[in-house]
């Protein structure tokens, strides 16, 4: 409860701090994420809190898939299929980038990482692929599924910002010069603009207060689910080293998630569903970062090259997808980050363009989310065979 109390008191001081006006700046160019992870990597090396404890296996068991119930449960996939096939099609483009694009950047770099780290290599790209498709949740949900271990997944984080947000920097330049670019390849422009008017639609229709009533049934749901998932994961098969039983039950959990998308209770959405599986989510990161050891940063060198690569790749498949479609350079910006980045900051780079595009950011990624397990897999399971391939 103690472990609990402070990393709660960390949470909480940070978002403070982040809305403050001069710090706010800072954070765009730091992202908070950095900070929910490494304060409590700083506290737990310092001894303040400890490196082993009860709720980090606790968090990591039922938070996560609760979590992930309530920030899938707000998908809304005919929504996004209206906002246009630029928006999905690039996006899709973006994500098959970082599947294949990880077992191409391991093969071709994969001598510069450290013999040491052993199969730590491939499963670390591993949860950073489940990252770079969905977020943070799909980060945690594939390392934990492949076995990576918590120092393995500090490198990974190390990697994931330094990486990513080079190229949030590049996207967002390109709000700025989107007219010259979209005339440069003879973009319709005139998506936009329905694109607009169905993300002002969708806003004002979604948001409500939030009720005591709202309140306790995603906890019900999100709890729910996870415990039956659970329970029915532990009577599925393994299939090989990465379908295992925790992998079972974040499958099972988002196919939920999906399936309640569509009835009724989706409509929690509107009251925070998934501000409240965000806190899970937060406490989640902190947890990981409480574990990790500063020691085993000084591996990533070697897969912050591997990302770069990784990244380039994912680069060339969105923009070349925006290119053959003739679409405008927003929905490669968006779609890119919504991949790379998840929900919050997809919003700014779509805000970037036009703030009232913001929530098409966040619509993108949080199909990210769903897709980020599945397509997770697929590129762990080629990371694997590339691993066995160098050694």
């Amino acid at each position: 409860m103690a472990v609990l109390a402070v990393l709660l008191g960390v949470l909480g001081l940070l978002f403070l701090a982040d809305r403050h006006p001069v710090l706010q700046r800072f954070f765009r160019v730091v992202p908070l994420l950095v900070f929910i992870y490494f304060v409590p990597t700083l506290l737990s090396n310092l001894g303040v809190i400890p490196l082993q404890s009860e709720l980090y296996r606790f968090v990591r068991v039922y938070l996560l898939p609760a979590s992930l119930v309530l920030l899938v449960l707000s998908v809304d996939l005919p929504a996004i299929a209206r906002l246009g096939r630029n928006a999905v099609v690039i996006f899709l483009a973006g994500s098959v980038g970082i599947i294949l694009g990880g077992p191409l950047a391991y093969l071709a770099l994969g001598w510069l990482v450290p013999a040491e780290l052993g199969e730590q290599a491939w499963k670390g790209l591993a949860a950073l692929s489940g990252s770079w498709i969905g977020g943070s949740a799909n980060f945690v949900a594939i390392g934990q599924s492949v076995g990576a271990l918590d120092s393995t997944l500090s490198m990974m984080v190390v990697v994931d910002v330094g990486v990513s947000n080079i190229w949030t920097a590049v996207l967002l330049s390109f709000a700025g010069r989107e007219q010259q670019m979209d005339a440069k390849v003879g973009a319709d422009r005139r998506t936009l603009d329905a694109v607009r008017t169905e993300v002002e639609r969708l806003q004002a229709e979604s948001a409500r207060p939030a009720t005591l009533a709202d309140l306790l049934w995603m906890l019900a749901i999100a709890f729910g689910v996870t415990v039956a998932c659970t329970v029915l994961a532990s009577k599925l098969p393994d299939l090989g080293s990465v379908v295992t039983g925790f992998t079972w039950v974040v499958l099972l959990v988002t196919t939920v998630g999906v399936v309640l998308s569509f009835t009724p209770v989706r409509r929690l959405e509107g009251a925070g569903a998934s501000r409240v599986g965000s806190v899970f989510l937060y406490l989640l990161v902190a947890t990981i970062g409480a574990q990790a050891e500063f020691r085993r940063l000084l591996d990533a060198p070697a897969l912050v090259a591997v990302g770069m690569l990784w990244m380039a790749f994912h680069a060339a498949a969105i923009l070349g997808a925006r290119r053959l479609l003739r679409a405008p350079i927003f929905f490669a910006a968006v779609g890119s980050q919504a991949n790379v980045g998840g929900t919050a900051s997809a919003s700014v780079v779509a805000a970037a363009f036009h703030p009232a595009l913001a929530p098409v950011g966040v619509l993108l990624a949080v199909l990210g989310y769903v897709l980020g397990t599945y397509g997770g897999l697929i590129s762990a399971a080629m990371l694997e065979q590339v691993y066995r391939l160098l050694h």
